[in-house]
């Protein structure tokens, strides 16, 4: 018997029945049976089908003689189900990858209930899937079983089959048949949720829905419209044969249903000028025969998505004005939006004058603003606020606590420093301090102001030493430089006055991709200060939030996004690879933005959203292709491999600022078998990986020594008194790794599971900064270090 019976009602979807199939078939969980219901369908359905049984025994085809639309081939797919859950899919649907495992899981978890629900995202022909993302709340504060009675508030989830698993001898026990019609998922859903005496939810994306570019037939005018008022009357039917307490959820069903039967009747167009007054008429009997008794309690029935009139209205009976006051609605709506638009250009007027007015009180030199990078500008997709901002913000508050700080950030950013206080954009207090501040510090665009206000200081950190080509060089780059905007891009750097570089790479990269007349501040990443001041037991706090056991080697694995690839990276295989390394391996996975999560898989950690700095200091080791945050990393002096797969192809049309493999931090491999042979043990104790990787450190960590962001604040904001010098190469400490690396394997063996990696000894002390200032700052924008005591 297998585990879950997935059943796919076709009928004029041959283009998308394939993937859908596929979706299915193609998932790590494998205990399955798939049954195809052909509903006659004049297409090449029933073609499709038997190519896929052919080929996968696990796929079982039915064929129905004569349509019997959705309902009917779904109960012909119940009836021949021998799996112990029922997952219902539409024809042009798609498993999430690594759906049926985590549902799986979440089934375990929670002792085989009922009805297990999940997240599904609605996919657009013109857009990325959106999730519905309801479940979300739910699911964080009730990770067990329960009951309809313990959240009423399920019952404003989309009333569909494909979100919710039903046990099948659950469903046999109900005798819950699909009617025939067109809306004959509401006398199914709804009746099982509030049967079901054990619930749980699952807050992933599961299913993607396809929403079709005309609405499907749901959303299609025509008579069908009508068959709406005989599901409702099959729904209240099975509230009144059922049990006494079936009938508490009649007031919130009764509502929901007034709703949508407004809707129905406001829509434009949906029903057909000779069926509007028979569905009026059947609407207000059905409404007031099944109107729950006075007083009666709504429970989940949330707030009406219609107003009081309209639905009263409807109740009576009376067409006529409820054409009317559909009428005198529509036009209040254009006037409301009319005035909207009216008073949101009035309110951009009085704010633009309310910062004229501010530019001309003094300059507030205690207040520094730090703007972020836009989220969606941003080429890892990230939408945290932190790196260098907050390592620059963490240290003003230090060395200079009389300057306020302000973060103009959008409600719901994350990662700000602790204690942070936020400004939002296009707020009156975010003018003023636009306006006053006496410093602007940002990674992406400062805000579009009337005029810029004079004596301001404003610093640009960018986000790490660039690899592909920025700036203006992008413009030879048409596949990279499709959002290249020259004209906001060169009002953007004119309005800077420090640069921040972290060597001289980047200096010189920088300076010719963005021409202005700034000044350069070679000294360091910030950001990367954590790698030389963060104690050693906080790693192994960080590590254990990201569920790497004890004794075992952690791979950071962060590839960089491709524009000409419309999936993206990650181009390994990493369940494969997790596999073949065994259990002393973890790998943590940082996908780009855009790129779908891969199914679940053992020794795989999906740490997307964490913060970079974090992931760094938990591995103990870095696999990536191109992404920038090699040269950070270098400064921990752990190993590095360079997946470098497409080179040729990246430098081609990305564009890249130096020859990686000429001069690589480690190991540079094309295949998976040449990484897994380096991970597997030549990585640890290859000679050539540590000259390579300290020569890269040399080159691209020249100033990272944990006193980067000090060095920052006392030029920008302390007048450049009493800047630390760098610490030499050969005093630095940074923070140890947790693990050296796995056992050590005989030679020319195949790596396979390995024992526990053993950890490192007691850590060295950290470094104490060097006495005394190393003088005034140059005034020519660089580092005190003169240009000869860089590695060329």
């Amino acid at each position: 018997m297998p585990r879950f019976s997935v059943i796919v009602p076709a009928h004029r979807v041959q283009a998308y029945l394939r993937s859908c199939l596929a979706s299915v078939l193609t998932q790590g969980f494998r205990d399955i049976e798939l049954i195809v219901v052909d509903d006659a369908s004049p297409d090449a359905c029933g073609e499709i089908t038997e190519e896929f049984a052919a080929a996968d025994p696990r796929v079982r085809p039915l064929r129905l003689d004569r349509p019997a639309g959705p309902g009917g081939a779904r109960n012909a797919g119940t009836d021949a189900a021998t799996g112990d859950y029922l997952l219902f899919l539409d024809g042009d649907d798609t498993l999430a990858p690594g759906a049926l495992a985590a549902l799986d899981a979440a089934l375990a978890r929670t002792g085989d209930p009922q009805l297990l629900l999940f997240d599904h995202a609605a996919v657009r022909p013109d857009g990325d899937p959106v999730p519905d993302g309801r479940l979300a709340a739910l699911a964080e504060h009730d990770t067990g079983v329960f009951a309809l009675a313990d959240h009423p508030g399920l019952l404003s989830l989309e009333p569909a089959v494909w979100n919710r698993l039903c046990r099948r001898d659950f469903l046999r026990r109900t005798g819950l048949r699909f009617p025939p019609g067109t809306h004959e998922y509401l006398p199914w859903s709804l009746p099982l949720l509030i049967a079901a005496e054990s619930v749980a939810a699952l807050d992933r994306v599961c299913v993607h829905h396809r929403r079709r570019r005309t609405g499907g037939l749901l959303h299609a005018p025509g008579p069908h419209q009508l068959d709406i008022l005989a599901q409702y009357e099959r729904l209240f039917a099975f509230l009144a044969a059922g049990p006494a307490e079936y009938r508490r959820w009649q007031p919130a069903l009764h509502r929901r249903m007034t709703d949508r039967l407004t809707e129905v009747c406001r829509t434009p167009g949906l029903l057909p000028a000779a069926c509007r007054e028979e569905f009026f008429r059947r609407a207000a009997g059905l409404c007031r025969r099944h109107r729950p008794p006075a007083g009666a309690t709504a429970l989940g029935g949330g707030r009406s998505g219609t107003g009081r009139l309209p639905r009263l209205l409807l109740r009576l009976g009376a067409p006529r004005a409820f054409a009317a006051a559909g009428a005198l609605g529509r036009a209040g709506a254009r006037l409301a939006a009319r005035l909207g638009t009216v008073r949101r250009r009035l309110g951009t007027a009085l704010l633009r004058l309310h910062y004229r007015m501010q530019l001309s009180r003094p300059l507030d030199t205690r207040l520094a603003v730090f703007v972020p990078q836009d989220p969606a500008d941003r080429a890892d997709g990230a939408d945290r606020a932190d790196g260098q901002l907050a390592a620059i913000e963490t240290a003003l508050r230090r060395l200079a606590p009389h300057i306020a700080t302000r973060w103009l950030v959008p409600d719901g950013a994350r990662g700000l420093p602790a204690g942070a206080r936020r400004l939002r954009p296009g707020s009156a207090a975010a003018w003023r301090a636009l306006a006053r501040a006496g410093f602007l510090v940002t990674d992406g665009d400062l805000p579009a102001v009337p005029a810029d206000r004079a004596g301001q200081r404003r610093v640009q950190t960018h986000r790490g030493t660039p690899l592909a080509t920025v700036g203006l060089e992008l413009r030879s780059r048409p596949a990279a430089a499709r959002a290249l905007d020259v004209p906001r891009l060169l009002r953007q750097i004119d309005r800077w006055d420090y640069c921040l570089s972290a060597n001289r790479h980047s200096t010189l990269t920088h300076e010719a991709a963005y021409p202005a007349e700034y000044t350069t501040l070679e000294y360091g990443s910030p950001r990367a200060d954590a790698f030389h001041t963060t104690p050693p037991g906080r790693v192994h706090e960080i590590r254990a939030a990201l569920a790497v056991p004890d004794g075992a080697v952690a791979v950071l694995y962060a590839p960089a996004p491709r524009e000409y690839l419309p999936q993206g990276p990650p181009r390994l295989d990493t369940a494969r690879l997790a596999r073949a390394l065994g259990p002393g391996f973890v790998l943590l996975l940082r996908r780009p933005a855009g790129t779908a999560a891969p199914p679940p898989a053992e020794g795989v950690r999906d740490v997307t959203g964490h913060p970079l700095t974090e992931l760094c200091l938990a591995a103990d080791a870095l696999v990536t292709d191109y992404h920038p945050v090699m040269f950070e990393y270098a400064g921990l002096d752990r190993p590095i491999v360079v997946h470098a797969e497409d080179w040729e192809t990246y430098r081609a049309v990305r564009g890249v600022t130096l020859d990686l493999p000429a001069a690589p931090p480690g190991p540079v491999v094309r295949t998976e078998e040449e990484l897994l042979d380096h991970l597997g043990g030549r990585l640890w104790s290859d000679p050539g990986a540590a000259v390579a990787r300290a020569a890269f450190r040399r080159r691209f960590c020249p100033c990272d020594d944990g006193y980067a962001a000090e060095r920052v604040v006392r030029r920008v904001f302390l007048d450049g008194r009493g800047i630390p010098p760098v610490v030499p190469m050969a005093a630095r400490r940074p923070v140890p790794a947790a693990m050296r690396g796995p056992a050590r394997q005989q030679r020319g063996t195949h790596p396979g599971p390995r024992r526990a990696a053993r950890p490192l000894s007691q850590p060295p002390a950290q470094p104490q900064p060097l006495p005394g200032p190393a003088g005034p700052a140059r005034l020519d924008g660089h580092s005190p270090l003169k240009y000869a005591e860089y590695p060329q």
